[in-house]
């Protein structure tokens, strides 16, 4: 019997949509990572992208539970001397709070090429509008 390897060509992909409203960070950022990543599907082959895409609404919704709020930062470098920023998670909620789900997601994704694609497959808005209306999204619950 031979092992089971999914081609790129024959992967069929979904579309979901998922309600960040009252959900915690961290549940749904594993949530969203193992749906791009294809984790849920029998066929899942770990250097094929058999992910499916996942729209997030209401993002600006979102729970960070004990004192992550007003104390885990963001950092990062601008590249130039002595460049290194810090923004408070606070801050990057009010301004936009896409990004904070997009960064910890992408924490959870492979570090190559292959997570790059992964993390173009997620769509984040802040409203409970979105704009892929088109592609027939299915409802997905992640709620425990």
């Amino acid at each position: 019997m031979k092992t089971f390897m999914a081609k790129a060509a024959e992967v069929e992909r979904e579309w979901y949509v998922i309600d960040a409203a009252g959900q915690t960070l961290g549940h749904l950022a594993t949530t969203i990572a193992r749906i791009l990543s294809g984790k849920n599907k029998p066929i899942w082959t770990p250097h094929v992208d058999t992910g499916d895409f996942v729209v997030v609404v209401n993002a600006s919704q979102l729970v960070l539970t004990g004192n992550k709020l007003q104390q885990k930062v963001h950092r990062y470098h601008t590249g130039y001397p002595s460049g290194m920023r810090e923004i408070p998670y606070q801050r990057m909620m009010e301004r936009s709070p896409e990004k904070v789900v997009r960064l910890a997601v992408k924490g959870m994704l492979p570090k190559n090429a292959l997570g790059r694609k992964m993390l173009k497959k997620l769509k984040v808005y802040a409203g409970p509008e979105h704009k892929h209306e088109a592609q027939r999204p299915l409802e997905l619950d992640i709620t425990r």
